[in-house]
């Protein structure tokens, strides 16, 4: 799509849905809510419809896609479930957990949305919009998050607009999401052990160390404002943007109470505000570094990278 285009804003209800299933049927891009960020959708079986995911966000062809499924009987179609897989599955799905395991050899994806990888990361979301358009369609959705690679990842349409208005056909506007950080992302190992390759809102699998990039959100520099940021600041200085958080009152709060989970529903909506301030640098209050804090600190170093 051309930069003079503009990109339509349809609500997430039946009409909407259904706009978008028609637009993805024809190989379009629609941004749609999840409970964690706003995804930018195309069919993951056709390679033309996945190139425009990439050509879109600007995205490295090395980083793999996560595909969008309704369930776990979708999901076998595509990869090899394992007890251990199964069963996380059974116990996470519908929700914010990304499961990377191999792929299956009659897998009808494109080869793009496993960048050449065995593996394959797959998720069923929770969110009753991209829930709605995954029955409303007959095929599995790659979305990585709606915005343009390595920028702050959004949490409402606005923040779509922000970096992908007309690069992309519509956006499902469903209001503002409510975990706020993208999925756990855990691989099944072939003896069992399972490995968290990006925290996220649950605590799944003990932490990988190193190693080379098998799943979205593992390249060093990510989720950028655009501007210097300085982590752990108890205040700001004279030329800073202060995010605060509990105690640490700044220009805006990711959550006075120093409650991590407002936190993490509030991170990106916070990094984008900073990104708009006139200040030209960004300091961000100590977060906790447990629960879904984890996440949150993970995502704060990239951004800071």
């Amino acid at each position: 799509m051309s930069g003079k285009n503009v990109t339509a804003v349809v609500a997430a209800g039946p009409e909407g849905i259904a706009q978008a299933a028609r637009c993805l049927e024809t190989g379009g891009l629609v941004a749609v809510p999840t409970e964690t960020v706003y995804g930018l959708a195309a069919r993951a079986d056709r390679p033309e419809a996945v190139a425009k995911i990439y050509a879109a966000k600007g995205r490295p062809d090395f980083n793999p896609l996560i595909v969008h499924v309704a369930g776990l009987e979708q999901a076998a179609r595509y990869a090899e479930f394992s007890d251990a897989a199964r069963a996380l599955a059974e116990a996470h799905w519908p929700g914010p957990l990304t499961l990377v395991l191999p792929r299956r050899a009659d897998a009808a994806l494109a080869a793009a949305v496993t960048a050449g990888l065995p593996t394959v990361a797959l998720r069923a979301p929770a969110h009753p919009a991209m829930r709605a358009l995954l029955a409303a369609v007959e095929f599995p959705l790659a979305a990585p998050s709606a915005n343009r690679s390595g920028f702050i990842s959004p949490t409402c349409a606005a923040h779509v607009l922000a970096s992908l208005d007309g690069r992309i056909d519509m956006v499902l506007d469903g209001g503002p999401t409510t975990a706020g950080v993208e999925s756990t992302i855990v691989a099944v190992r072939a003896d069992g052990s399972v490995e968290e390759l990006r925290p996220g809102p649950l605590a799944v699998g003990v932490q990988a160390i190193g190693g080379s990039i098998e799943a979205p959100g593992q390249l060093a520099s990510h989720y950028a404002p655009g501007k210097p940021l300085r982590l752990n600041a108890r205040a700001a200085e004279a030329d800073e943007f202060l995010i605060g958080f509990g105690s640490v009152r700044g220009d805006c709060t990711l959550s006075a109470r120093g409650d991590v989970n407002e936190a993490a529903a509030r991170l990106y909506a916070a990094l984008h505000e900073a990104a708009r301030a006139p200040q030209p640098r960004i300091a961000v209050a100590p977060v906790p570094d447990h629960g879904v804090g984890r996440a949150i600190n993970d995502r704060l170093r990239r951004a800071a990278a």
